[in-house]
């Protein structure tokens, strides 16, 4: 299989997010016949869709990879899983939250797996640190991520601090 770019959705709001971040960064980079090829900073957001959950952290990594998009999938749910993710109910908080957001170029629909990830144009915390890495990546089917942004812009976000 050829290597395929992917972009991968990090999110997190229980209890350490940034660590739960940076640790899902390396699982992806530790993944067979993948490489983490680039991170975007975090980002806090509010919940989307829901009340009385702390904020998310969020990023988005960019990897290159041979994984098939259900190869990928499963990897990501194992790696959600070996953080004590788990799915009680619909917009649960999350230890770990992996999306694969876009497959090269590719539309794909499948049980299970939809990409580009649904909704994904619609999310500050998903465009931000997308734009970060590729402001002039599109969306197969719906634009460039640049030309998305503005669309975007009255959903509360804000850059972290990066540790020095």
């Amino acid at each position: 299989m050829p290597q395929i770019t992917a972009f991968i959705g990090l999110g997190a709001n229980l209890g350490d997010p940034v660590s739960a971040i940076a640790h899902g960064c390396e699982a992806l980079g530790a993944l067979p016949e993948t490489t983490l090829v680039a991170r975007s900073g975090n980002y806090r957001s509010a919940p989307v869709g829901v009340s009385n959950q702390p904020d998310y952290i969020n990023a988005v990594a960019r990897i290159e990879t041979r994984l098939s998009p259900m190869a990928l999938l499963v990897a990501l749910l194992d790696i959600e899983a070996r953080h004590g993710r788990t799915r009680e109910f619909a917009m649960a908080p999350r230890t770990l939250d992996l999306d694969l957001l876009l497959y090269g170029d590719r539309q794909i629909v499948l049980p299970g797996l939809q990409v580009p990830h649904p909704r994904m144009h619609q999310r500050a915390f998903v465009l931000a640190p997308l734009a970060e890495l590729d402001p002039a990546r599109e969306i197969p089917g719906i634009g460039r991520v640049d030309s998305l942004l503005p669309a975007v812009a009255d959903q509360a976000i804000a850059p972290l601090e990066q540790a020095t």
